[in-house]
């Protein structure tokens, strides 16, 4: 029998570095914070809340995630240009898969993130 699911409430994100990762995501990315929790913060990341806590501090391994979390942008090209002016540096060209452009980077815990958009149509 299958579970009811209402909604994802929050997209966990591990961190060694709580400040340094309130500054990437609020200031770097422009995320808005959502509240400091008594483990981390949470930031508003479209639709989705990113949770951003640091394991080490509750007795769990640090492990960061290099499947990485998808931001939907306006525009892949322009939010890299921004990112890398502010010196944040990707991993490789921006990719066109024929459907998308991705671009990939790493928040300061080597957090795989992608900026991703979809242009061709669903």
């Amino acid at each position: 029998m299958p579970i009811t699911v209402e909604r994802v409430d929050f997209v966990p994100v591990a961190s060694r570095d709580r400040a340094r990762s309130k500054r990437f995501y609020t200031e770097t990315l422009g995320l808005p914070l959502e509240r400091d929790t008594p483990t981390g913060f949470e930031v508003r990341a479209g639709q989705v809340t990113l949770g951003v806590w640091e394991p080490e501090r509750m007795g769990l391994p640090f492990e960061p995630n290099h499947n990485g979390i998808s931001l939907r942008v306006p525009d892949v090209a322009e939010a890299r240009a921004t990112l890398e002016r502010d010196g944040v540096e990707f991993t490789g060209e921006t990719i066109d898969t024929g459907v998308c452009h991705m671009a990939f980077l790493h928040d300061p815990d080597g957090n795989t993130i992608m900026l991703h958009r979809r242009y061709a149509p669903v």
